[in-house]
C-alpha cells in the first residue's frame, strides 16, 4: 500500500481533531489567497482547490461528467469489483450512506472503478445490482485508467496502484471523500471503519444546511 500523502494525511488529522459541536466543517486542500477590489477597497478572497472537469460512463452506460454533480453534495470513492479485501467492506458501509440519502435530490455517490479494463458496463451494472441499487443516486463509474489515477491522487488525494504481486492485482486506500456543491473537499472518512461512516452521514447533513453552500 502507497503511504498517505501529506494532504492527505493532514485531513485525516484534522478530521479526527473535529469537535462534535462545531457545525461548520473545515475546507481541505491547496488554497490560494488573491486580491480583489470592492466598493473601491482592497480585499483578500481565497480560492479553494476545487475537483476538476471530468467525463465517465456509469453503470447504466450513460456518459456522467461533473456537471451532473453541479451544485450537488457528493461522496467519492475507489474501488474495483473483484477486490478481495476492503472493497466488500467499503461498499456494505457505502450502502448505509445511500439508504440515509436515496431520496435527496442534493445527494450523489460516485464509485470509481480503478479496473476498467475488466469493469466494463455490464459487470458495473450486476454489480449494482446485486448490493440492490437502483436509481441515479449512486453511480458506478468507469472510464480510462490514467484518468482514473491522475482523478484519485492529485484530485480527490486517494491513492491507487496496480500492484500484481498483491491479491486482485490492485491496491488503494479506502476512503470516502466528501464534495461539497462547489467541488471543495470537506471531508475524508476511513470506508472501513463504521464510527467514521456514521460521521460522514452527519457532515453530509451539515453541508445540506450550510448557508452558503450554493452561493
Amino acid at each position: 500500500m502507497k503511504k498517505l500523502s501529506f494532504a492527505l494525511a493532514t485531513i485525516l488529522f484534522l478530521n479526527a481533531c473535529k469537535s462534535p459541536d462545531n457545525k461548520t466543517l473545515p475546507i481541505y486542500g491547496n488554497r490560494q489567497a488573491v486580491e480583489k477590489t470592492v466598493n473601491g477597497q482592497t480585499v483578500t478572497d481565497t480560492i479553494y482547490q476545487t475537483i476538476p472537469a471530468f467525463k465517465f460512463i456509469n453503470q447504466y452506460d450513460d456518459s456522467i461528467s461533473n456537471k451532473n454533480v453541479d451544485g450537488k453534495i457528493y461522496v467519492a470513492d475507489f474501488f474495483f469489483t473483484t477486490c478481495p479485501s476492503i472493497c466488500p467492506i467499503m461498499q456494505r458501509n457505502m450502502l448505509n450512506v445511500y439508504n440515509a440519502f436515496k431520496t435527496s435530490n442534493d445527494v450523489k455517490i460516485l464509485s470509481y472503478t480503478i479496473d476498467p479494463k475488466h469493469d466494463s458496463v455490464p459487470v458495473l451494472k450486476r454489480y449494482a445490482e446485486k448490493l440492490g441499487i437502483s436509481g441515479n443516486m449512486w453511480w458506478f463509474l468507469q472510464g480510462k485508467k490514467d484518468n482514473t489515477y491522475q482523478l484519485a491522487e492529485k484530485s480527490y488525494l486517494v491513492a491507487v496502484n496496480q500492484d500484481t504481486t498483491v491479491a486482485g492485482g490492485y491496491v488503494h486506500q479506502g476512503y470516502f471523500v466528501l464534495i461539497d456543491k462547489k467541488s471543495r473537499i470537506r471531508g475524508s472518512y476511513d470506508g472501513t471503519n463504521t464510527d467514521q461512516v456514521n460521521q460522514l452521514i452527519a457532515d453530509i447533513k451539515t453541508l445540506q444546511t450550510e448557508p452558503d453552500s450554493t452561493k
